[in-house]
């Protein structure tokens, strides 16, 4: 399929990045709470 007979048909890559669907919120909450835990966890170890 050429480049114009992909974008007249709407096709797009898909390149495995965030979408802009309604999960920005829950990948921002889970992504700082990833944050957290890594915090707490290297405090506990003693590493920092």
């Amino acid at each position: 399929m050429t480049d114009i007979a992909a974008r007249r048909t709407g096709l797009h890559a898909r390149t495995g990045g965030p979408s802009d669907g309604e999960d920005h919120l829950l990948e921002q909450l889970l992504g700082w709470s990833l944050v957290v835990v890594l915090a707490l966890l290297t405090t506990q170890l003693g590493l920092f």
